[in-house]
């Protein structure tokens, strides 16, 4: 599978935070989500085409989340997604988080980079593994009943 790995900037809006402006550890799975998404569709793979044409869905068997610093509002990250492990019914990717460490306040408009995120990271946020499986190490058909890769996806 090439791309084996993905980087997507993201930001911390209100809606992500508490009342003190710090954003809610349930809210970080939102920014994987949406991540490993892109990554699929970067590799040509849209998931609600997935379940219609190959009859193939995912679901998240296990998941380790290391929160290492708090993410705040109005942030910018970048969400690293990396293909640790492929199996015959079972994907392993790794994540981190990565803040941009601009000392002024960004302007909303602007557009984040990767080069001015590797040019500029304070330091990671959060650093975990998401095995995308479910029993017996499979994926899922339609019907939500386990059922290996489909070999278009390998």
């Amino acid at each position: 599978m090439g791309g084996e790995r993905s980087t997507r900037p993201v930001r911390v809006h209100y809606e992500d935070t508490d009342a003190a402006g710090v954003a809610y550890h349930a809210g970080y799975l939102r920014f994987l989500e949406r991540a490993r998404t892109e990554w699929l569709r970067d590799l040509g793979f849209e998931q609600d085409r997935l379940m219609r044409e190959e009859g193939t869905v995912f679901a998240v068997a296990g998941l380790k989340l290391d929160f290492l610093k708090p993410a705040r509002f109005n942030d910018r990250f970048f969400v690293d997604v990396v293909l640790i492990q492929l199996g015959l019914a079972s994907l392993t990717l790794a994540h981190s988080i990565t803040r941009l460490a601009s000392a002024r306040q960004p302007d909303p408009r602007e557009p984040v980079t990767h080069e001015a995120i590797t040019r500029e990271t304070d330091r990671e946020v959060l650093r975990g593994t998401v095995r995308r499986v479910f029993k017996s190490r499979a994926c899922l058909d339609a019907g939500l009943r386990p059922k290996s890769l489909p070999p278009s996806l390998l």
